[in-house]
């Protein structure tokens, strides 16, 4: 028989990073008031909806109660509660801290969250709006230019350039429309596969940080988040070279994480984290310098923060310049395509005025 609360099935799913925060930041401040953490877990287990994390707080307090430590119950479930996660709060355990602890916590995944957003919306615009024209050429090509040809083959009109470019065009979108999703299928499995191992994701990754306007999106995204996730745990007193190792595997670009493996063997060898900073390329001088800064002052995690903060601001300028810039460049595009589709059905329809008069 199952133990009274726990459910009988447990049907996998994923629990959203949103959904991890606001666990996060209600567990720190029942804790901060004082509560057991058994029945804080059991507390906000109570007022979930049936879910995957609702489950695995069942699961959780039961194990805590049996005897293991809060961080031992979270590190059984790692598809929910990354290494990051756990380290923190077994630091917060250690110490007898752990309110404090689950209060940073919940901030660094608040401003993660924040940044998330932002380069999300930032993607919103430029996608909505070249959908809605892709679609509205696709009508253009399949209904209304094979009238036009209509016309002109019963009027034998001569066409010139421009119109049998568009025809041809509407020939191919009409006849071999299936091709666009089997090349972006294609390119998806090509993309996975050419991924899959480090040296393909490590080229990608140098592709995509090199891009203009969106490369610097993801390099300083991804150094904020280094930085901030790094001060993060050494303000909390996880130890250098395993919050090194942390921080690795939460960045997502291997051309940073490169970066700050270098910064771990560096450590390891009793040399600084600013000279394999500075040698990577990747990160700006001004970091470099805060960074040798911080560790001459013992400040290195407020100074990390302070990046960190930084960075943030730099990303929401970097996210402001290439909206602002890519409103113009859409309309100009849209005006050029249109143009096109306008002159090249008109240019044989003023020939056969012309030919009537």
């Amino acid at each position: 028989m199952a133990k009274a609360g726990k459910p009988l099935f447990s049907f996998g799913g994923r629990v959203s990073f949103k959904q991890l925060t606001t666990f996060t930041t209600q567990l720190s401040t029942l804790q901060d008031a004082g509560l057991p953490i058994v029945r804080s877990l059991k507390i906000l287990q109570g007022q979930m909806k049936p879910g995957t994390l609702k489950n695995t707080l069942v699961t959780v307090a039961e194990d805590v109660e049996s005897g293991s430590t809060f961080s031992e119950s979270l590190s059984k479930h790692p598809k929910i509660f990354d290494r990051l996660f756990v380290n923190m709060v077994k630091a917060g355990e250690m110490g007898g801290v752990l309110d404090t602890i689950l209060r940073r916590l919940a901030e660094f995944m608040e401003k993660s969250q924040k940044l998330k957003k932002r380069i999300i919306g930032a993607a919103v615009y430029p996608v909505a709006v070249l959908s809605v024209a892709g679609l509205i050429l696709a009508g253009i090509l399949v209904w209304v230019v094979p009238q036009f040809k209509k016309i002109f083959k019963d009027m034998n009109v001569p066409l010139p350039a421009m119109t049998e470019m568009l025809i041809a065009a509407s020939n191919n979108v009409v006849n071999l429309w299936w091709i666009a999703p089997v090349l972006v299928v294609m390119g998806i499995f090509g993309y996975k596969l050419f991924t899959s191992n480090k040296t393909g994701k490590s080229i990608m990754d140098r592709i995509f940080i090199s891009m203009p306007l969106f490369g610097e999106i993801i390099r300083k995204s991804s150094i904020s988040r280094f930085t901030r996730t790094l001060g993060t745990l050494i303000s909390s007193g996880v130890p250098i070279l395993e919050a090194l190792a942390i921080v690795k595997s939460a960045i997502s670009n291997q051309v940073i994480g490169n970066a700050i493996g270098a910064v771990h063997d560096s450590i390891r060898e009793g040399e600084s984290i600013a000279e394999p900073l500075a040698q990577s390329g990747e990160f700006d001088d001004i970091v470099v310098n805060m960074i040798d800064v911080g560790e001459e002052t013992g400040e290195l995690d407020k100074m990390l923060i302070k990046i960190a903060d930084n960075y943030d601001e730099e990303v929401d300028v970097v996210v402001a310049s290439m909206v602002s810039l890519m409103e113009p460049m859409l309309i100009i595009f849209m005006g050029l395509v249109i143009g096109f589709i306008v002159i090249a059905l008109f240019l044989p329809l003023i020939t056969l005025v012309q030919k009537m008069g």
